[in-house]
């Protein structure tokens, strides 16, 4: 397979949605979730970028859509130049080599019946690694990468038998045993320790940078994302509504919904610890009956009758690469 074009980007993501019906006993129509609803992005060769929102908004089912899991009910997914949205079964195989997942549960993630060795020898079997000496060396210079050592102790050991920090590594280690030009990361650090996921970032920006690897990283915690990411996409209902540097982003947010997000996030100055954070009233929407028109207006302050609860936003410019889908930016040049 050749490698990225050197023009264009590694993953080139246009008009993606992902429904599921929902059938009522078995048969009957009941609903569709639209999960991803209408999405377009660019991953550039090495680059990282974050996708924030809350639970339920879509962001699982986007990398279960780009690992392939979930068939895109509409859109394209685009990879090293090459459409993966109706790969046969050799050339699904063959992308799913070249993209690493990180779970959110490490332990789950990791059959308990096998050891380390067994775990991150398996992927280099079934894709063509016959020799046992490679194979044993790239077990050994991956598990360096991600500090799970002393090796020898490492190997030999069965999940139930590693701290959560240790078992997160692991799955970094299966992640990466193949060289990938992409690492999918779905919320790799919230069920580990506070003192661990410093460390687990860490890891993972290092292989980002030292391998070129292009990293998305899932999460609905924004104070981690700007110690690890170039770019944010923030989500919310299925649909990106904010794009932009995390510098620029964290400082100037334009979207209501972000500047919400960004002033829930906990503050560890004890001097703060009475001061009530400002969260908007509500609920997220519904993903089987989403509102018409802009999807955060029921809850949104700045709500504007007649325009936000009719039309879906279109993306507008209001600063130079931060495009957000908010009608208060109406008077700037669209996206």
């Amino acid at each position: 397979m050749s490698d990225t074009p050197a023009n264009g980007p590694l993953l080139d993501v246009r008009g993606l949605r992902t429904h599921f019906e929902l059938r009522r006993f078995g048969f009957l129509k009941a609903g569709t979730v639209r999960a991803v609803d209408g999405i377009s992005f660019q991953l550039a060769q090495g680059e990282a970028v974050a996708v924030v929102g809350e639970s339920g908004c879509g962001k699982s089912t986007l990398v279960k859509t780009l690992l392939g899991i979930h068939p895109p009910t509409e859109g394209t997914v685009v990879f090293n130049g090459r459409d993966i949205s109706d790969f046969d079964a050799a050339t699904l195989k063959w992308y799913r080599s070249q993209i690493g997942y990180v779970q959110q549960d490490p332990y789950g993630a990791l059959p308990p019946f096998m050891p380390a060795q067994r775990i991150l020898e398996e992927p280099l079997i079934i894709n063509g690694v016959a020799d046992k000496a490679e194979r044993d060396e790239r077990i050994r210079t991956v598990l360096t990468e991600v500090k799970l050592t002393p090796i020898e102790d490492i190997l030999h050991k069965f999940p139930h038998m590693l701290s959560g920090g240790q078992q997160q590594r692991l799955v970094i280690a299966r992640a990466m045993i193949l060289n990938p030009k992409l690492i999918l990361a779905d919320e790799p650090v919230s069920m580990l320790d506070a003192s661990v996921r410093v460390e687990i970032l860490q890891i993972l920006r290092k292989l980002q940078e030292t391998h070129g690897i292009g990293v998305i990283y899932i999460t609905h915690d924004l104070s981690t994302v700007r110690y690890f990411s170039e770019r944010i996409f923030v989500m919310y209902g299925g649909k990106l509504i904010e794009h932009a540097l995390v510098r620029d982003l964290v400082h100037h947010p334009s979207h209501p919904y972000t500047q919400a997000l960004l002033e829930a996030i906990s503050d560890p100055d004890p001097v703060n610890a009475t001061h009530m954070k400002k969260v908007p009233a509500g609920e997220p929407p519904s993903l089987i009956n989403p509102p018409p028109g802009c999807r955060y207006h029921p809850r949104c302050p700045h709500h504007m009758p007649g325009i936000c609860d009719v039309e879906d936003p279109p993306h507008y410019l209001p600063r130079p690469d931060h495009w957000t889908a908010c009608f208060l930016y109406r008077d700037s040049e669209e996206a």
